[in-house]
C-alpha cells in the first residue's frame, strides 16, 4: 500500500508537471495509463534533454565525465593532434594539460606552437607562461610575461596580469608584487585578487593593510541584495561607466593607483578563470 501511494504521488506530480509545461498531451494520459513506465518515459523523453540542454545541466554532466574519466577529453585531442598536427589542435591539448595538471606537456606544446610561424600569439606566451608557473618556475614566468607585454603591448588579460603578480612574489620581488597585485584588485571579476594581495600584505607584516582588504569583499556582500550575493558569490565589483580611462573595461579605479600596461579586458582565449579553470585549479 505505501508504495502504490508513493507511486501515485509521484504520477500526479509528473502529470502537474506535463500540464504547466504544455505537455500534457499525451503525457499527462501516457502517464496515468502506465503507472511508472509512463513516469520514467516522461523523464527520458522529455526531462533528461532538457535538463542536459541547459548551461546547467552541460555543468553537471561534464562534472560527472571529469570525476568518473578525467582523461577522456585529453586522450581525443591526444589522438586528434597525432592525426593532424595542427596550432590549433596543439593548443587545445596544450590547454587541457593545464586543467590536468601536466604542465611538463603543456609548456612543451606551447613552446612548439610560438617556434612556428603562424604561432606567434600572446595567448600561446600567456599559456606557456601559466605552465612554467605550474612547474615551479616564477622567474620564468616573469620573464615570458615581460616578453609577452613587451612584443604585443596591445594585449589585455586580467588573468595574465593576477599571474604576473603572483609570479613576482613567489621570486621574492614582495614590493613590485604588492604593486601589481593594487593594481590588478581594481578590476578583477571576483576577491582571488584581493585576497592573494591580502595574503602578501600580511605576509609582509603589513597586517593592518591586509585586514582591511579581506574585510572591504565581506562588507559588500553582507550589505548587497539576496539575488547579488547568488550572482556573485565571489563579492566581484559592479562595473561601472563612469571611468575615464579606456583601458580599464568600465570598472571604476581610484586615479592615483600606478598604471600597469596589463590592462584588464580579458582574451576571448584564456577566459575561464583566474589562472586556471574553476573546480580544476592546481
Amino acid at each position: 500500500m505505501p508504495s502504490a501511494i508513493i507511486l501515485m504521488g509521484i504520477n500526479v506530480a509528473f502529470v502537474i508537471h506535463a500540464a504547466k509545461t504544455g505537455r500534457f498531451t499525451p503525457w499527462g494520459y501516457l502517464i496515468f495509463l502506465l503507472p511508472g513506465v509512463g513516469a520514467v518515459a516522461y523523464i527520458l523523453v522529455e526531462l533528461l534533454p532538457q535538463w542536459m540542454g541547459t548551461h546547467q545541466g552541460r555543468q553537471a554532466r561534464q562534472r560527472v565525465v571529469n570525476t568518473l574519466n578525467p582523461e577522456k577529453e585529453y586522450r581525443r585531442l591526444k589522438d586528434e593532434l597525432e592525426i593532424t598536427d595542427t596550432i590549433a589542435n596543439r593548443s587545445a591539448l596544450a590547454d587541457e594539460c593545464l586543467l590536468l595538471g601536466k604542465f611538463e606537456e603543456a609548456f612543451a606544446h606551447y613552446d612548439n606552437i610560438l617556434g612556428r610561424p603562424m604561432g606567434e600569439e600572446p595567448a600561446y606566451a600567456l599559456g606557456k607562461a601559466r605552465a612554467a608557473f605550474g612547474l615551479g618556475r616564477p622567474q620564468a614566468t616573469v620573464a615570458t610575461l615581460d616578453d609577452l607585454r613587451s612584443r604585443w603591448p596591445d594585449y589585455h588579460s586580467a588573468d595574465g596580469h593576477l599571474l604576473y603578480a603572483r609570479a613576482l612574489a613567489e621570486s621574492g620581488r614582495t614590493e613590485e608584487a604588492l604593486d601589481e597585485f593594487k593594481a590588478v584588485s581594481d578590476y578583477f571579476a571576483g576577491a582571488e585578487a584581493r585576497v592573494r594581495w591580502a595574503i602578501l600584505l600580511e605576509t609582509a607584516g603589513r597586517k593592518a593593510e591586509a585586514q582591511a582588504i579581506y574585510a572591504a569583499p565581506l562588507t559588500q556582500m553582507r550589505r548587497a541584495p539576496k539575488y547579488v550575493r547568488k550572482a556573485r558569490p565571489n563579492g566581484s565589483p559592479s562595473p561601472t561607466s563612469n571611468c575615464a580611462h579606456s583601458w580599464c573595461g568600465g570598472f571604476e579605479v581610484p586615479a592615483a593607483r600606478p598604471l600597469a600596461n596589463w590592462g584588464c579586458l580579458v582574451s576571448p582565449k584564456v577566459t575561464g578563470a583566474p589562472y586556471l579553470r574553476q573546480g580544476r585549479q592546481a
